[in-house]
């Protein structure tokens, strides 16, 4: 089997285009491009780039014909209008489009077809534009007429659907997870900042929660910070979010033992006093919501830092959380690789490479 061949074309004849101004000053254009020369022919490409007041910059593209007089020039090129041609620039966007999809289609075999999709200006490769852009261009494309009679008469409509919906959230997750490592790289202890980000990403807490409740007042005077559902059961749990700068466990070295700092035992104390609420009030629905039911609800409470840990630190978390009920202890580096690890589980492996037998 032979190796395809590469599509790209072959621009080395191509020379740099050096913009020059018209007399006008209303345009500006470049030397003629050389696109095909023979014995008695010649076509070439003449560029010209026309500024707007918006600051765009429209391009157009003048094809010139030439055939060979070699008896009242001596040999001369001489343009023959008849084959020359002035595309406007929606043509010339048309032309550099259909050569793109031209040369994408001859790295295909016979019989395949794809569909490229215009983003702004022209056919462009995803990276490097806003997701904005992206989206109006995909939904454009889903839109058209052509493609949808294409998608109903094939098998392919659910499994595009499905890759579209996993695409999507695989790059909003991505976004997420670089979202909260940037956010305590920086330093940032704003409390609010991650409650923020734990309300639009509460499926980082693990795929046991998939949304979180609008609701968080459980009392006259109790707010929770987020109540979130158990995907299977339905019942709530509660998540207690405090700031990332603030101590979670320290040694007590004449002992030889660990304990909850000041801070995580008033955040522990704190819970309890929501847990017992919180079964009392929901245990059959909340007066108000009772479709929000808690039975034997559990909280997390996520504080402090555990990058810079020893492995003594994290073995002493782990043995304090084994001897609570109820409520789990956990720092914003264990929720970013909670987190992380959810994004491996759904990320799209790269295909195998398929070899000769």
């Amino acid at each position: 089997m032979t190796e395809p061949t590469d599509p790209t074309p072959d621009t080395s004849f191509i020379a740099p285009v050096r913009r020059v101004s018209a007399r006008s000053g209303r345009v500006d254009f470049s030397a003629p491009i050389v696109l095909h020369e023979s014995a008695r022919s010649k076509v070439t490409a003449v560029p010209f780039f026309i500024p707007r007041s918006s600051g765009e910059v429209d391009t157009t593209v003048k094809l010139q014909g030439y055939t060979k007089d070699k008896v009242q020039f001596f040999n001369s090129w001489i343009e023959r209008e008849e084959k020359s041609l002035t595309l406007d620039a929606a043509a010339t966007q048309r032309l550099y489009a259909a050569l793109f999809t031209f040369y994408e289609a001859a790295g295909n075999a016979p019989g395949q077809s794809f569909l490229t999709v215009p983003i702004g200006e022209g056919i462009a490769d995803l990276t490097g534009h806003q997701p904005a852009q992206v989206a109006r261009a995909l939904v454009r494309a889903l839109e058209s007429g052509e493609v949808v009679e294409h998608l109903a008469n094939t098998d392919i409509s659910i499994e595009l659907a499905l890759a579209l919906r996993q695409s999507v959230k695989l790059r909003e997750m991505q976004s997420a997870v670089a979202e909260l490592r940037a956010n305590l790289d920086s330093g940032s202890a704003e409390e609010s900042v991650y409650q923020d980000w734990c309300e639009r990403h509460s499926w980082a807490f693990g795929n046991m929660y998939v949304l979180r409740d609008d609701i968080r007042d459980i009392g006259p005077h109790d707010s929770l910070d987020m109540l979130i559902p158990g995907v299977v059961t339905g019942y709530r749990d509660i998540i207690e979010l405090k700031r990332p700068d603030k101590p979670v466990v320290l040694e007590d070295v004449a002992r030889r033992s660990w304990y909850f700092s000041a801070d995580v035992s008033k955040a522990i104390g704190q819970c309890h006093r929501y847990l017992d609420l919180l079964g009392d009030v929901a245990r059959q629905g909340l007066r108000d919501h009772p479709e929000i039911i808690a039975y034997h609800p559990r909280a997390t409470i996520v504080i402090g830092r555990s990058n810079d840990w020893n492995r003594d630190q994290h073995q002493g978390l782990h043995g304090l959380n084994a001897r609570l009920a109820s409520i789990q202890v956990m720092t914003f580096d264990h929720l970013l690789a909670r987190a992380e690890r959810m994004l491996e589980l759904i990320r799209i492996p790269d295909p195998e490479p398929q070899h000769e037998p």
